[in-house]
């Protein structure tokens, strides 16, 4: 929508009593509309806004910093020795993070370590250093030393996942533990009556998340656990293909595999080519994350994918709602991933 009253930016810069005006509303209103306080209305603050980008308005960042002791900006660490830090939808996720706080005049600092101790020192700097006001954490932990730290620090923040300890927790996670219960109940429907299981690293929430659902989908369509059809701690693609060929070599060899991500199918399908076995005949195989590698696979990866854009920027504004005062315990929210089916999966032969 367009002000009651255009303010010429060639004359002086258009402040926030202007919009306040121009829209009839109060000047802590407008003020809390733009910071994202969640007792404002959504309707209200877009139109708040609306309104802003139409009158030219912008607030000083120093000055706002000064009067709020706020820099509106979000912080991410990234640590780079996880297998996966620097994969494909890397980009998606920053996408979403960007877009999401750029529409609310926030920015994003971002920073990078090597190891989770230079990652928790690079916390503590960045919030010494008042770089941000709060931080996204991905890739949460079951015992997450992120959050003891930003806890101890009174410091925001919202995780990607969860956590073992919720307390004080806000949160977006992606129920994977149900995506891996409807794999189950998805391979059992074409038949197969031996379903592995090569999971991740227990010490990610997402990989218990993920290992219980399989659980839950074999106690779901009456099979019992085999511990020899299970594998647990993998996080590469040589690691994907080494439980695959273990489980390969049994006297009775699964018919299925489920992989808690698409890195670990990956290397599960080159160990059962390596053995001569047709991907989605001899063996069927289902991945979770959706990545590209997986769909450039011949044939596509059946796979579970996540809509890391929208994760994003989800967690870019529960983050925004948690600096500005709102209590964790309203900013737990979850999201299913959904099934992308490709042609590793299908009856046995």
């Amino acid at each position: 929508m367009k002000p009651n009253r255009p303010i010429s930016a060639a004359t002086r810069r258009p402040t926030i009593q202007d919009l306040a005006r121009s829209l009839g509303l109060s000047k802590g209103t407008v003020s809390r509309a733009l910071n994202g306080y969640t007792d404002i209305s959504p309707a209200t603050r877009q139109r708040i806004s609306e309104a802003a980008e139409a009158l030219g308005y912008a607030p000083l960042s120093h000055a706002q910093a000064i009067r709020t002791g706020q820099v509106k900006a979000l912080g991410l660490v990234l640590q780079m020795e996880q297998h996966d830090s620097q994969r494909p939808f890397l980009a998606e996720f920053l996408r979403g993070i960007t877009q999401a706080a750029s529409a609310r005049s926030w920015t994003l600092t971002m920073a990078t370590a090597e190891s989770e101790e230079e990652g928790l020192d690079t916390y503590r700097r960045l919030i010494r250093e008042r770089k941000a006001d709060g931080f996204i954490l991905p890739r949460s932990q079951w015992h997450d030393p992120r959050v003891a730290l930003l806890r101890d620090e009174g410091c925001p923040f919202v995780l990607f996942g969860r956590t073992g300890d919720a307390e004080g927790c806000a949160w977006f996670d992606i129920r994977g533990g149900a995506a891996m219960e409807d794999a189950v109940a998805r391979l059992h429907g074409f038949g197969h009556r031996r379903i592995g299981f090569v999971g991740a690293d227990d010490a990610f929430t997402y990989a218990r998340k993920r290992r219980d659902g399989y659980l839950a989908g074999l106690a779901d369509v009456g099979l019992s656990e085999d511990p020899a059809l299970i594998h647990r701690g993998g996080m590469t693609a040589e690691d994907g293909a080494a439980a695959a060929g273990r489980m390969l070599e049994l006297s009775r060899p699964p018919t299925a595999l489920i992989c808690a991500t698409d890195l670990l199918a990956i290397g599960a399908i080159r160990a059962a080519r390596a053995r001569g076995l047709s991907i989605g005949r001899d063996l069927s195989v289902i991945g979770y994350d959706g990545t590209r590698e997986g769909q450039l696979l011949d044939p596509p990866l059946t796979s579970y994918a996540v809509d890391q854009t929208a994760a994003g920027a989800r967690l870019a504004e529960l983050l925004i709602a948690r600096i500005g005062g709102a209590d964790p315990e309203t900013l737990r929210e979850t999201a299913d991933a959904v099934l992308r089916p490709g042609g590793t999966d299908g009856p046995p032969a």
